[in-house]
């Protein structure tokens, strides 16, 4: 009984991790309604760490179509003459983390007004889970001076088995318009 509530309680926690955090910072002072075409920086992908289980060509593509299908939907338009008002680079991080949990058991047990001994001795079981955090981060940077004017990214915990083709996919699709929701900034 206690090992299936310590295994619920872990698959909610990591539920609870799968959805995105989200962050966003611009650079106030530029006219973002200015922008109207953009083009890649090159490299246009980037990876961390460098790990060829992590880097391909299909990851690459599928980034690749998921900033511009965005981008798109805001009004921007591939540059016709690889002069563009702004260049894109992306990044993919993955990240190793870990987590701690610990739960308590036996000892005194009882209500508001008073209790009872539940029986044995207390003690206290500590896991540490190890799991992966993926990042998409989207820069944005001025096409005449270089400077980044616009990042966003979001993490999201990754699940420990591999996703199949049509998952990745989507997940890059969902995540990338998470990232962009917010452009141009308010």
């Amino acid at each position: 009984m206690i090992r299936r509530t310590l295994l619920l309680s872990t698959a909610l926690f990591l539920a609870a991790c799968q959805s995105y955090d989200v962050t966003r910072d611009y650079d106030r002072t530029r006219d973002f309604g200015a922008y109207r075409s953009w083009s890649w920086k090159e490299p246009a992908l980037q990876y961390r760490p460098d790990d060829p289980r992590i880097k391909s060509d299909l990851t690459e593509q599928r980034i690749r179509e998921a900033v511009g299908q965005q981008l798109d939907q805001r009004g921007l338009r591939p540059a016709a003459n690889g002069k563009a008002d702004l260049n894109v680079q992306s990044w993919l991080i993955v990240d190793e983390r870990q987590q701690q949990t610990s739960y308590n058991y036996g000892g005194y047990w009882g209500g508001y007004w008073g209790g009872g001994y539940m029986g044995g001795p207390a003690y206290t079981e500590t896991r540490t889970y190890n799991y992966k955090v993926a990042t998409i981060q989207v820069d944005l940077y001025d096409g005449k001076d270089g400077k980044l004017v616009w990042r966003g990214s979001a993490e999201q915990v990754m699940q420990s088995a591999p996703p199949s083709p049509a998952e990745r996919e989507a997940a890059i699709r969902e995540t990338v318009a998470k990232v962009i929701a917010q452009y141009p900034p308010h």
